[in-house]
């Protein structure tokens, strides 16, 4: 195996071309990990020094990919992996599956090689069932590192049957009821429709409506919105998941007026709920969130 380090951008043009094809190989084929998000992630936040590690068979097969980053914070070196943690959900190494072990084995040889350059190793937001977890804990340790594993959060899963009235069908009486009494109550109190983004809109303008939306929802998200970074990083996340038919952006419409919406991702059959937007004043006591969550 032929292994080697990135410190400047570069590395995902040099990349591009391989990236999502091994992606699409691997047990980490989420869409935080492609190569459109991770290289958009770094070119907006540039938080550190890159360390992006790779490892090629001999006949130079790109069978790995480990796009860390090192940041300095309260003048800590931390390594971290590009994507951590505010905007993105999964983030993990990259790996062929006939090669998992042996890439978390070296990826993890080369964290000791290069451990002067940083103080503490931080990976976050792996997902439960990556290999990772178990493969670069045990390595590292080996290795002289001492080692935590922490449970961070619950993501909530749901397997959804092929239409809506199966899906209701999957809740207690209880949810079930409450749901179509939400649905018939907003119906009959207002003029309800509802639209996804599609090549007919203007897509700058229903970036922007979204954008009005997550911002008036909640102060949090406001405030999180006056990061310039934060704003530039949604800008340039949405075209660039609508290009490749990703972005499932949707609205809910209340009286002719946009007042609810869903920032969703459809990627490798999944629907990935990312973010959201609402206009409280608006819609009173109606449940517009709840009801855009059916759309």
């Amino acid at each position: 195996m032929k292994l080697s380090v990135y410190r400047d951008s570069s590395v995902f043009e040099e990349l591009k071309a391989e990236w999502n094809e091994l992606l699409h190989h691997s047990t980490s084929d989420v869409i935080f990990c492609t190569w459109e998000w991770q290289s958009t992630w770094w070119d907006v936040y540039r938080a550190g020094e890159l360390f992006v590690v790779t490892c090629r068979t001999d006949d130079g097969q790109l069978v790995g990919i480990a796009s860390w980053f090192i940041e300095i914070k309260d003048g800590e070196r931390v390594v971290r992996t590009i994507g951590c943690v505010d905007v993105t959900d999964y983030v993990d190494i990259i790996a062929h599956p006939d090669h998992v072990s042996e890439v978390g084995a070296l990826f993890a040889g080369v964290l000791a090689e290069h451990r002067l350059s940083y103080d503490r190793i931080n990976l976050c937001n792996i997902p439960e069932a990556s290999p990772t977890l178990k493969i670069l804990p045990e390595r590292l340790k080996e290795l002289g590192f001492n080692v935590e594993v922490v449970f961070q959060e619950v993501c909530p899963v749901i397997n959804l049957p092929a239409d809506w009235e199966s899906y209701l069908g999957m809740l207690d009486k209880k949810q079930r009821h409450e749901v179509r009494r939400k649905v018939r109550k907003a119906e009959s109190e207002a003029e309800v429709g509802w639209y996804i983004v599609d090549s007919t809109h203007n897509l700058d303008e229903e970036i922007t409506r979204f954008l009005s939306l997550m911002r008036a929802s909640h102060p949090e998200k406001a405030l999180f919105l006056d990061n310039p970074k934060n704003l530039a990083f949604f800008q340039r996340l949405a075209p660039m998941t609508f290009q490749c038919g990703w972005l499932k952006l949707s609205f809910l419409v209340i009286n002719g007026v946009p007042s609810a919406t869903y920032f969703d991702f459809d990627y490798n059959n999944r629907a990935l709920v990312y973010n959201s937007g609402l206009l409280p004043d608006e819609t009173g006591n109606l449940s517009a969130g709840d009801c855009a969550a059916g759309l």
